[in-house]
């Protein structure tokens, strides 16, 4: 594996490092940076929060589901969009219910909106659309705050005897009213994958349900027993038919669609014919720097966003930033 090595652009914390990497390590990357001091100690001492959300000083994002209200003024750097962060407690606002935790001194809390409760020309984005348009502190608090969003929305009854819950601990713990079972946030553990063979070509593969020519890491989840190692060659041989060497361990990212641990990992191949399984991949190949090079640049194919660490992946292993060029599908 081709070990070249990245240059960072970091300024004021704020920017977004280009190709960063150290022992074989992938570093900064864009989420689960640790902005946020979270402040767990503070969860349960409403007086506290109480404090903090009348001092005026306190920030709030707003989102629902996993779209939060932006700065559609185009605010942030080149014009792009950046989370409105609103700094102050409206007196008809309550405290919100999800406490994230300090940034410095100030607190910053999340409040969900129903869509239906929505301001007129109020705008909502996601994460996946703003990337890495945002600052640190603004990933990390999207990213947070939309992981503990999606868990609330799936866990509104106990697992164990089906009762009601209700959220406690500023968010991070739900009750049951029944059986008083606690129930908390739980991360799915999932595994992400470069593959090379012997020629250095690189393994990328498409869902079933993506348009030809977008390729991306092969993934999958840790079932129960499972090393994070094992997983690898058992996902990336279900799926492509293509068994697995050494694996290296090369970094994690949070990913809150809807509450996922990315593992990732560097693997050798130790055979490099392809048979997919035509359920989760529609469709597998083996690209060397040249060929995916170009085929990025024309717009004939398309690999994984920026904030994502499958994009690190391919990037570290192709030795700096692919080109960002309109994708053209090439169909169903």
């Amino acid at each position: 594996m081709r070990q070249d090595r990245g240059v960072t652009s970091e300024t004021d914390g704020d920017d977004v490092q280009e190709q960063a990497f150290m022992d074989g390590l992938l570093t900064g990357l864009v989420l689960g940076g640790g902005v946020l001091d979270r402040a767990a100690h503070r969860r349960e001492d409403s007086g506290w929060l109480d404090e903090q959300w009348r001092s005026g000083a306190s920030l709030v994002i707003r989102l629902h589901t996993d779209a939060s209200l932006v700065d559609a003024t185009g605010s942030g750097s080149n014009g792009a969009r950046t989370l409105d962060l609103l700094r102050g407690a409206p007196a008809s606002m309550d405290r919100p219910e999800l406490f994230l935790g300090l940034h410095g001194e100030v607190a910053v809390f999340a409040q969900v909106v129903a869509r239906a409760d929505a301001v007129a020309g109020e705008q909502y984005a996601t994460l996946r659309t703003l990337g890495t348009s945002l600052t640190d502190l603004e990933r990390d608090v999207i990213a947070q705050a939309t992981g503990l969003v999606n868990w609330h929305s799936r866990h509104e009854y106990c697992a164990r005897c089906g009762g009601s819950t209700r959220s406690t601990q500023a968010g991070y713990a739900r009750v049951c009213g029944t059986c008083e079972a606690v129930h908390y946030p739980r991360t799915d553990p999932a595994v992400i994958v470069l593959v090379t063979d012997d020629q250095d070509r690189a393994l990328l593969g498409r869902q079933a349900t993506w348009p030809r020519g977008r390729f991306s890491t092969l993934a999958g989840f840790v079932e129960p027993g499972e090393s994070a190692e094992t997983t690898v060659r058992r996902e990336v041989f279900e799926e492509s038919g293509v068994r697995v060497g050494a694996v290296r361990y090369a970094g994690s990212q949070p990913w809150p669609f809807p509450g996922s641990l990315m593992i990732g990992f560097f693997a050798d191949a130790a055979t490099t014919q392809i048979q997919v399984d035509g359920v989760e991949l529609g469709e597998a190949r083996w690209f060397s720097r040249e060929e995916l090079g170009a085929l990025v640049e024309a717009g004939e194919v398309a690999v994984a966003p920026g904030i994502s660490i499958s994009r690190r992946l391919i990037e570290h292993w192709y030795g700096g930033p692919l080109a960002d060029r309109p994708f053209l599908p090439q169909g169903a």
